[in-house]
């Protein structure tokens, strides 16, 4: 990791928000964490932010543009032109001081940018080179995305930054590589990259490319139009550009006789995090979270305790951050940590009582599985089952005021009484309409507090 200036990094809390009372018996325990982040960069103002790097020892971030290059970006002409107008349009959102490079992807990876097995620094110069060099940008080929995802790993691994990220576009499947090389990519390249993953275009497959994203801690978009990936590619670098801290975990410690259930990111989109665990001493284990600048995520904590009396209480789990320090080193975040607790009572009232903050976001984790499993069913010919599970994501939508999610819904469904989830199928669906409300199905509303 790179040294940077104490100032530029994030300060963090946490808030816990749940209804800590059970009743007799009672051993599951759930709370929504708020994690906060402040103090470090703007998110959204690449040339005039703040430099995330102390003058004179490196730079903070390094960058890795992934393009697809195979024979159907030729179809139409138009995609790759803006593919390149694209990529130039996220170079040109570059701070000076960023290390970056391109990447051209078929059923092989080849550096368009700088080359040698590096990356260049960005500067007035070296971002006009890029641009010049896209020029080579030519379409022809297969697709492999593992093998993009490779080189960009070992280019970002060679420099010495604390923020390393990728975009990569993609306009079809990955039809040259078989899904288990692309995970064993994935597996490669988790925690040592986050990636955000875009499709252009309609032929390419939704599950390949929130699949991406998700392994690696990014987000996920369709842009159905190519004419709008210069838009994407400034807003998605611009935000790259707002990260100024990399490799927060959140840190759950648990108490003898209790056993996480699950943790799940919830906000500002649902990502079960429960199987990425890895141990951090007695007790205790470490979640990813990725890359943070200024903002805030909610997550969904559920651990089950030993059964109890009443009146009896117990910490049930001690929530924390653990963030990367200058020099390399990681430690918990002072000041970063919130409580869950467990207290038993006969007052029903008290204990059936659900938490709003839980029972928002338990809504917005089942909206996004409905969605899913409606579409699946819909693409399998089970109608019967497409309308019961979309009707469901209808209601729910409406109930949590998701409207984004609502207006997707209604371009596959029409809607009869959205608070019943009563709908019918549309006969006929545009590809662009169904493959956005899939990719999208994860992005929820935060929860008015």
């Amino acid at each position: 990791m790179a040294n940077f200036s104490k100032s530029n990094v994030p300060q963090f809390s946490v808030d816990v928000y749940q209804n800590e009372y059970l009743p007799e018996g009672g051993r599951e325990v759930n709370a929504i964490v708020t994690v906060t982040a402040t103090g470090g960069g703007t998110v959204g103002s690449p040339a005039s932010a703040p430099q995330v790097y102390t003058p004179g020892r490196g730079p903070s971030a390094g960058v890795a543009i992934m393009v697809d290059c195979s024979g159907s970006m030729d179809y139409p002409a138009t995609k790759m032109r803006n593919a390149r107008d694209a990529t130039a349009a996220a170079i040109d959102t570059l701070r000076d001081g960023v290390h970056f490079a391109v990447i051209g992807g078929t059923h092989v990876a080849k550096e368009v940018y700088p080359g040698g097995g590096r990356l260049s620094v960005a500067s007035a110069t070296t971002r006009d080179q890029a641009k010049q060099a896209l020029r080579k940008l030519s379409a022809g080929g297969g697709t492999a995305i593992g093998t993009w995802l490779r080189l960009a790993e070992s280019l970002l691994s060679s420099a010495d930054v604390a923020i390393r990220h990728g975009i990569l576009l993609t306009d079809g499947r990955n039809e040259h590589e078989s899904a288990q090389d692309l995970k064993a990519s994935l597996d490669h390249c988790a925690g040592r990259f986050t990636c955000d993953a875009r499709g252009v275009g309609t032929d390419w497959e939704v599950k390949e490319v929130t699949g991406i994203a998700s392994a690696l801690l990014g987000t996920a978009d369709i842009v159905a139009d190519p004419a709008g990936l210069a838009a994407d590619f400034t807003r998605m670098m611009e935000t790259a550009m707002g990260k100024e801290v990399a490799d927060v975990a959140l840190r759950l410690w648990t108490p003898v006789g209790t056993s996480v259930k699950y943790v799940k990111q919830v906000a500002p989109t649902v990502e079960d995090l429960t199987d990425r665990r890895t141990e951090a001493g007695p007790r205790a284990g470490d979640y990813p979270t990725g890359s943070w600048g200024d903002e805030s995520r909610d997550y969904h904590v559920c651990v089950e305790v030993p059964p109890a009396g009443l009146g009896r209480e117990m910490l049930a789990a001690r929530v924390s951050l653990v963030v990367p320090q200058p020099g390399g080193a990681s430690a918990p975040n002072p000041g970063a940590q919130g409580l869950v607790r467990a207290v038993w009572t006969d007052d029903m009232t008290a204990s059936t009582s659900i938490n709003p903050q839980v029972a928002h976001y338990t809504g917005q984790a089942e909206l996004a599985v409905a969605i899913q499993q409606g579409l699946d069913l819909r693409k399998a010919g089970d109608f019967d089952g497409a309308t019961a599970k979309l009707g469901r994501a209808v209601q729910l939508a409406s109930a949590s005021g998701n409207a984004d999610t609502a207006k997707l819904l209604a371009k596959v469904v029409d809607v009869v009484d959205a608070t019943t989830g009563t709908v019918r199928l549309k006969a006929k669906v545009a590809e662009a309409d169904e493959m956005t409300l899939e990719t999208r199905s994860t992005k929820t509303v935060r929860v008015k507090k």
